[in-house]
C-alpha cells in the first residue's frame, strides 16, 4: 500500500500514565466500549503526537501518503501531511486548529478566516480525539447521550455552541464502529454534507487500544477519501510550541 517512508518518532517518550476512574453514568455501550479497549482506571490523556501512514484520494487520484497529526487534548491540533509519487513527497500540506481557528496551507493556496472551515475543523479535532479516548470522558464540556444497546450520541463544543456525532459500537466485541456527525467540506458549502468516521482496525500503544486503520468519508462520494494507518504514538509530551509549529 505505502511507497514513501513514515516519518521518524517523535522524539520525546511518554511519560508514565497517571490514571481515572471509569465514570459511572456512561451508556452502556460506552461504558462498556472504554472497558474493553483501555480498562478501569484508564490513563489520562493531556495531548498526543501520531505518526503513520495513509492513503488520500485528492482530484480524483489516489496517493500514498505520510502523517503527523499533532493534539493538545479537546483544544488545537496541527496537521503535517505529504502524498507522495513514486515515493517521493510531491504534496505538502500544513493544517492548524488553534484558539478556535483553522488555517489550511495548500500547494495552491491557503484558506483561513472561513467559519464554517473553522466548525469543521473542531469537528475534526473531536473525531481524532478517538485517538486520545479518554480527553471524551474527562473534558467537562464533553456529553454522552444514550441512544440504544449499541449507540450513543457524543456532544462536543464549539465555542458558546454544540456539535454532535453519532457513534456506534459492536455488538460483540464492544468496540466502537463509526462516528458521524454533518460537516461542511468547503467554505463555499450551502449545506452541511454526512460524514463517516469508519473503524477498519485496532492497535494498542501504551496499553491503549485505538482505531488503526480508519477511513474517512463524505456519504455523498460513497467512498473513503482518506485511510490512516497509526504506527507510533507520543502521548502526554509537551506540544505547547510544536503544535503551533510548521512542518515536520
Amino acid at each position: 500500500m505505502f511507497s514513501l517512508k513514515s516519518f521518524p518518532p517523535y522524539p520525546e517518550k511518554t511519560p508514565t500514565l497517571t490514571m481515572m476512574a471509569l465514570p459511572a453514568d456512561l451508556p452502556e455501550p460506552v461504558a462498556r466500549y472504554y472497558r474493553v479497549t483501555c480498562g478501569d482506571p484508564l490513563p489520562v490523556i493531556h495531548s498526543a503526537v501520531i505518526t503513520g501512514r495513509a492513503s488520500m484520494r485528492i482530484g480524483g487520484l489516489t496517493f500514498p501518503a505520510r502523517f503527523r497529526f499533532t493534539h493538545e487534548a479537546g483544544r488545537h491540533y496541527r496537521h503535517y501531511i505529504e502524498a507522495a509519487v513514486l515515493g517521493i513527497p510531491v504534496m505538502k500540506v500544513n493544517e492548524q486548529y488553534l484558539d478556535g481557528h483553522s488555517r489550511l496551507e495548500l500547494p495552491f493556496g491557503t484558506i483561513e478566516n472561513e467559519l464554517k472551515m473553522d466548525e469543521a475543523a473542531n469537528l475534526g479535532l473531536w473525531a481524532e480525539s478517538i485517538w486520545l479516548p479518554s480527553i471524551l470522558l474527562s473534558d467537562p464540556r464533553v456529553r454522552w447521550q444514550t441512544v440504544d444497546a449499541t449507540t450513543a450520541g457524543l456532544v462536543v463544543p464549539f465555542g458558546q455552541e454544540e456539535e454532535r456525532f453519532t457513534v456506534t459500537f459492536d455488538p460483540e466485541s464492544g468496540r466502537l464502529l463509526a462516528l458521524e456527525t454533518w460537516r461542511y467540506r468547503e467554505a463555499k458549502d450551502q449545506e452541511k454534507i454526512p460524514w463517516r468516521n469508519e473503524v477498519l482496525g485496532w492497535q494498542t500503544f501504551h496499553g491503549i487500544q485505538i482505531p488503526s486503520p480508519g477511513s474517512a468519508t463524505w456519504l455523498d462520494q460513497g467512498r473513503p477519501w482518506a485511510v490512516f494507518t497509526v504506527e507510533d504514538v507520543a502521548y502526554n509530551v509537551d506540544v505547547s510550541e510544536y503544535v503551533r509549529g510548521r512542518g515536520l
